[in-house]
């Protein structure tokens, strides 16, 4: 087995209480690395299609990858999928924090958790051997509670937790599987996946530290990273993902009032600057990381907001502020936490409050619909309310627990109007009527509307850093952030596989792009780690294969070309600001998105028997068959 790994992947069926080890062969490992790779084999491979999300059918899946838990800044993340109960489509999500890299030292490289458990457990893993515990005494708990009493039960204050709170025990349907309280695999409802399963943690204890083929190499990466990456991330290190507020509203790319609008007047009340200079406590880091981007917040009144759970970033910013007209710092720190202790999608469950108060505000819900909540734009009390009904699923709480596809549906009266989403998953925080590549991504993506394996079209406009790295690959000239053309599209297919090799890996983009390790230092990272002869074409195609049985799994389960499009509130203009009169038009972006699947060989968005034979998926071509 190549270094990097531990050869092992502990399979719990929770409906038998049986847990057994298997060793995969070199070759499977190499193919599809780890992370988001093992996702899609297994999710493909051994689920059966139609299933329901929700069953005992569906399988939980963490994985780690070669560079999970190798002492280099960015090395800290795992990923975890299942069939989506969001989207009903391929569901998958990374997280930081310390809990991936914990996994890989008590000696497993993924978990695959099937079946459901009669009464509440939780799994601990410890050096190498694991066992289910009953954790029907856990079962309610908040997020910080139910860690304390694990560790308190395992008599070790180091153990590391990943766990789901109330919303996952109630099936919300973006809940989300928190790790270490302040990092989450957050987006297509996987924590709903582990509730269903009556699963309510991951304890893992581990003192093997990683094997590494060329420990010196390995250590000379990590120096440079050290030294280089927090002063490329300056703006990371000081504000956090947040010091993106005010560039963005500049822009007229700061999501307010559900997308009707892109600059917001309260913008520098909720900015990374606002938070430093007021309710910011500390900094934190994942595993390894020298950046710190994490914040620590401290509220004492009118909202208190305990530091342990972190502090907001810029997509909870986003999603509980601006975009629900909300310009107190103080409200949308209470609601970080909230959603950190219930466990729930930050993105999601703003977006969804958002979707509700348009409807307040155009009589489509009524104050009888909401026990007589005022549930108008910039009622933070309001706000925080509702995130606490739905994680209980209380009252309107359980209808927006379902998502803006489903709630809008059952609501009826037109409000799938603005009910903003891709596949089902609502939209993340950035604009797709400025950044118009990023639309197409949204459109395209697999797992629904997604900024993560995805392009940000304003860092690709000049020779920066990332483009720079890009010239590498042939992509040479920048592009400006409202092109659509075939190029763009290249653009995008090569940088998104370059991401989706990243969630294989699995490792931080924040610290291997925009901390400047680049693709090829990341690709001597990965050989020095593993002892492969590795080089950026393969690390591309790890990437492609990644997304590739991601396609062919949405297929399998029935979604076309038809679900790769975007609401119709893109299409149209914002009435004021850095962007009016800007909005991408249908045939634009149909336009696009059919160069797209050109470029990916996927002709009328399937993968060929060429690509997949070229990919080495032949076994994939039967499957798209229907055999």
């Amino acid at each position: 087995m190549a270094h990097g790994y531990t050869g092992r992947i502990l399979r719990v069926d929770l409906s038998t209480g049986s847990l057994t080890t298997e060793e995969p062969p070199e070759n499977l490992y190499r193919r599809y690395f780890g992370g988001e790779g093992f996702v899609g084999y297994f999710l493909l491979k051994e689920l059966q299609p139609g299933i329901e999300p929700l069953g005992p059918g569906n399988k939980l899946i963490f994985a780690a990858g070669p560079l999970t838990g190798v002492p280099v800044g960015g090395c800290g993340r795992h990923s975890v999928g299942a069939k989506s109960p969001l989207t009903g489509a391929f569901g998958e999500a990374e997280a930081g924090g310390y809990w991936g890299a914990e996994l890989k030292m008590a000696g497993f490289d993924a978990v695959i958790v099937e079946g459901r458990a009669k009464d509440p457990v939780y799994l601990f893993i410890q050096d190498g051997r694991a066992e289910l515990r009953d954790a029907r005494p856990l079962w309610g708990m908040k997020t910080l509670e139910c860690q304390e009493a694990i560790r308190q039960e395992l008599g070790d204050p180091g153990v590391k937790v990943a766990q789901i709170g109330p919303a996952g025990e109630n099936l919300v349907r973006y809940a989300c599987i928190v790790n270490d309280l302040d990092a989450f695999a957050g987006r297509t409802g996987l924590g709903a996946v582990m509730g269903s399963k009556n699963l309510k943690a991951l304890a893992c204890r581990g003192r093997k530290r990683i094997s590494l083929a060329d420990p010196q190499a390995v250590t000379d990466i990590g120096r440079w990273v050290r030294d280089n990456a927090p002063v490329t991330n300056k703006a990371m290190r000081d504000l956090g993902t947040a010091s993106v507020v005010l560039g963005l509203n500049r822009k007229g790319g700061l999501p307010t009032h559900n997308f009707q609008m892109g600059a917001f007047d309260g913008a520098d009340r909720i900015s990374g600057e606002a938070m430093r200079d007021s309710i910011l406590v500390g900094r934190r880091s994942c595993y390894a990381c020298p950046v710190q981007c994490k914040r620590e917040v401290k509220v004492d009144a009118p909202y208190p907001v305990d530091p342990r759970y972190g502090g907001p970033e810029y997509e909870t910013i986003g999603s509980l502020g601006s975009n629900c007209g909300i310009d107190d710092l103080r409200v949308i720190a209470r609601g970080n936490e909230l959603v950190a202790a219930y466990g729930l999608d930050s993105i999601s469950c703003g977006s969804t409050i958002a979707f509700a108060m348009e409807c307040f505000e155009r009589g489509l819900l009524t104050p009888a619909d909401t026990a007589g909540l005022n549930l108008r734009f910039g009622n933070g009390d309001a706000m925080l309310e509702m995130v606490e009904r739905i994680a209980l699923r209380q009252g309107l709480g359980h209808l927006l627990g379902e998502g803006v596809a489903r709630a809008s549906k059952i609501i009826g009266r037109g409000t799938e109007e603005f009910a903003l989403h891709v596949k089902g998953q609502e939209i993340p925080m950035h604009e797709p009527r400025w950044k118009q590549g990023m639309g197409v991504g949204y459109a395209i993506s697999p797992t629904g509307a997604d900024h993560c394996h995805n392009i940000h079209d304003s860092n690709y406009t000049g020779m920066g850093m990332l483009m720079e790295d890009l010239q590498s690959l042939g992509v040479v000239e920048p592009l400006p952030v409202d092109d659509l053309s075939s190029a763009k599209m290249r653009l995008l297919a090569y940088q998104s596989l370059w991401i989706h090799f990243m969630n294989c890996g699995v490792c931080c983009y924040f610290v291997m792009m925009y901390g400047g390790v680049g693709f090829q230092r990341t690709a001597d990272l990965v050989s020095t780690v593993t002892g492969w002869n590795t080089s950026v074409f393969e690390l591309m195609k790890v990437g492609e294969r990644a997304a590739t049985l991601a396609r062919v799994f949405n297929i399998r389960e029935g979604l076309s070309p038809l679900d790769d499009t975007l609401p119709r509130r893109f299409f149209f203009a914002q009435s004021q600001g850095s962007l009016e009169g800007v909005a991408p038009t249908p045939d634009a972006v149909r336009y696009a998105r059919d160069s797209y699947y050109d470029i990916m060989g996927w002709p009328h968005g399937r993968p060929s028997p060429g690509k997949l034979a070229e990919l080495g998926l032949d076994w994939v071509t039967p499957v798209l068959e229907g055999k």
